[in-house]
């Protein structure tokens, strides 16, 4: 079955901010905007138990790789959380075609918990949830990551 592609849009959101009580995005329609309270959503979501829906998973995921990409600017390591997106980041060598030297994968939970901290990068590589190779992949001296603004 194809995946969905549903985008992250405003009405996507407020039904999913609705339906944990929260209120509906006060923001712009700017991506980045509506990517920021689609983590706001996720995270109230996963603390009441629930799955959010996917496009709100999927902003909240780019959000955060975003974030990290802006902190750790580079191309050194590749970051990826499938289905959703993949980013370079952290300076230093860097590839020019083919399967990076240094790549990161993670699921969207697994990488969420890492980057608001309620998972350290040992417990995660330690239980396998995040697979990383390479010299340069590890992410532990950027994560968490501190709050935007």
């Amino acid at each position: 079955m194809p995946m969905s592609r549903t985008p992250l849009t405003r009405a996507v959101l407020d039904e999913q901010r609705g339906a944990l009580g929260l209120p509906p995005h006060a923001g712009s329609d700017e991506p980045a905007e509506l990517r920021r309270s689609a983590l706001e959503a996720v995270l109230a979501a996963y603390d009441a138990g629930i799955e959010p829906m996917r496009p709100v998973l999927r902003g909240a995921v780019r959000a955060l790789l975003d974030r990290l990409a802006e902190l750790a600017p580079g191309r050194s390591v590749e970051v990826r959380v499938p289905p959703y997106a993949a980013v370079q980041c952290i300076d230093g060598p860097h590839h020019t075609r083919g399967t990076p030297p240094n790549v990161v994968e993670m699921a969207p939970p697994t990488w969420i918990a890492l980057a608001t901290g309620t998972l350290t990068w040992d417990e995660a590589v330690k239980s396998g949830r995040v697979r990383a190779s390479g010299p340069r992949a590890d992410l532990s001296a950027h994560l968490p990551l501190p709050p935007s603004g």
